[in-house]
């Protein structure tokens, strides 16, 4: 063999060796061009994706979450055929499990995911595996899409690498987990109290409703205040976070202070104050004494019951789980009230992101646009529809409407049931826009009449005082606070957050349980930062002022 050949064969396989990767880098191979973004595809392309199934997607006809008549509808419609790889119940975190180990294992991923873990969709993200999705929003997402998106300046922060909008927020509605407090207005009525401005105007309703009660109950049958904490001092129902918000800040989330930096808002002085306040509650019967205990759920029970007289939750609560309560007390009313202030003038509560899961695009997807035929049609047409658009009356005759005697039904009303058919979509619950639901709303509760199949859900499924909770929401929307981090872990996080969470939940309940004093605090405070508080809070500022500096880009 002569040098040449030699020195020849020896490129072609050092040249082989370095082609050769695994599935997880899965760099983009060689294709043939896209045909390019269309209404309808012709002859079909293919697109495969892998599905969790929410507790509340039902079928009927035999169908699946893989095969059903939403992805007739597209197959159909749009020249769209949707192939599932696989498909699990969402619980006990199944989907989650399952494409974690897809990705540690090196399986080749699906043209498409969408993820509502926002840990394993930053893990997803850093694996390499998926495109710059913003540049196809760019390109192809239609102007009501687009519109929707602006809504919140701050939506595609969680998803930005080096400008680079690596993911596709899945949009929500706005305001949904905002909260106000819920009162029974019959206690209130009997027992002449006028609305609460301050904390201390609603500790003294509470210990009325507790040693007074119009029910006739028992002091110690009595819940005033139906909150709970087990697993967090900052979630969707019965929650407690307000409480800290009367002193200046929110816990478990991190919060702008006056010189613009993120502070976490657990280890600040309003902290302390708001600990001892729900100690005190406690000690005097005006909370559960086992309100550790306690997640969301659990705090609807005493309310359903008839033995609550106040529960903090968004203002959809009208419609559930309050409205059960009728069936233990015929007598109940459940009205809105807003947030009460602090010592200070202060109130503060948690705010809704508008999104709830992300689309992440394979970057060896042949046919990336069509995901952008399939949704553009979805925000045209399922989002907010023209009364005289035919969706606007329902999706799928036979399973969200029916048309009896030229009459259209709903509900119990329709042959083999109701489903849901937005739980058949890809992304979310079909297509949101953002302030849709709460705009929709107020606009019927002051008199107009519903056109359309999503209206007519707001008045049938939501409760008597949802539109007046909802203009209270608004009302008090510069209290409202985003959790403003939502980028990946950072390097210290990823080694220290489980500790720093676990010395935080243990302090705070042994301060509120008479285990600990209240300076037990501020030794907290100082652990904290000293055990990686300090270096965490510097990432996510250094992460933050980066994110500015990429929109001024």
């Amino acid at each position: 063999m002569t040098r040449y050949r030699l020195i020849l064969l020896l490129l072609i396989m050092v040249l082989g060796v370095a082609g050769c990767t695994n599935d997880h880098e899965q760099k983009p191979v060689r294709q043939k061009p896209s045909e390019g973004y269309k209404k309808k595809y012709n002859p079909p392309v293919t697109i495969t994706t892998v599905r969790d199934v929410g507790p509340n997607t039902a079928f009927k006809n035999g169908e699946t979450i893989a095969s059903n008549v939403a992805t007739k509808w597209a197959h159909d419609q749009l020249g769209i055929n949707i192939k599932t790889l696989w498909y699990v119940s969402d619980r006990n975190n199944a989907f989650e499990t399952k494409l974690r180990l897809m990705l540690q294992s090196g399986q080749k991923m699906p043209d498409f995911v969408v993820v509502r873990d926002q840990l394993l969709a930053q893990d997803l993200i850093d694996s390499g595996i998926f495109r710059d999705a913003g540049a196809l929003f760019d390109r192809y997402a239609n102007e009501k899409w687009k519109k929707a998106m602006a809504f919140d300046p701050n939506v595609w922060n969680a998803f930005l690498r080096n400008g680079k909008r690596m993911g596709i927020p899945v949009l929500n509605y706005a305001y949904n987990n905002d909260y106000v407090l819920w009162i029974r207005q019959d206690w209130m009525d009997k027992l002449k109290l006028k609305a609460p401005q301050t904390i201390q105007d609603l500790e003294n309703i509470m210990e009325k409703f507790k040693y007074n009660n119009p029910q006739g109950l028992k002091p110690k049958d009595v819940v005033p205040l139906s909150i709970g904490f087990k697993s967090s001092m900052n979630t969707w129902m019965g929650d407690p976070s307000w409480i800290f918000g009367a002193y200046g800040t929110l816990p478990e989330q991190w919060n702008k202070n006056a010189s613009g930096k993120l502070e976490y808002g657990s280890v600040q002085p309003g902290m302390k104050e708001g600990l001892l306040k729900i100690k005190k509650w406690r000690e005097n019967g005006l909370i559960s004494n086992e309100g550790a205990l306690w997640d969301e759920t659990k705090t609807a029970e005493p309310a359903i019951q008839g033995t609550a007289g106040i529960i903090p939750g968004p203002y959809w609560m009208s419609g559930w789980p309050l409205r059960e309560t009728k069936a233990n007390q015929p007598d109940a009313v459940w009205k809105p009230y807003p947030i009460p202030t602090g010592p200070n003038g202060k109130a503060e509560r948690h705010g809704t992101q508008v999104y709830t899961e992300v689309l992440l695009i394979n970057k060896n997807m042949k046919h990336p646009e069509a995901l952008f035929t399939y949704q553009n049609y979805l925000f045209d047409h399922v989002a907010d529809p023209d009364p005289a658009d035919p969706w606007a009356k329902g999706i799928f005759k036979g399973y969200d409407y029916d048309i009896i005697d030229g009459k259209t039904v709903y509900n119990e009303d329709i042959p083999g049931g109701y489903v849901n058919v937005n739980g058949y979509f890809l992304m979310g619950e079909g297509a949101r826009i953002p302030d849709v639901q709460i705009n929709n709303l107020i606009r019927l509760s002051e008199g107009a009449k519903p056109k359309t199949a999503k209206e007519l859900e707001i008045v049938n499924n939501f409760g008597a005082e949802t539109a007046n909770a909802a203009k209270l929401v608004l009302k008090q929307k510069r209290i409202s606070r985003k959790n403003l981090f939502t980028g990946p872990q950072t390097p210290a996080m990823k080694e220290k957050w489980d500790y720093l969470s676990d010395i935080e939940n243990r302090t705070f309940n042994e301060i509120i349980y008479g285990k600990k004093s209240p300076a037990s605090f501020d030794h907290f405070v100082k652990t904290w930062k000293a055990s990686g508080g300090s270096q965490i809070t510097d990432e996510v500022n250094n992460w933050y002022s980066g994110i500015q500096k990429s929109k001024k880009k």
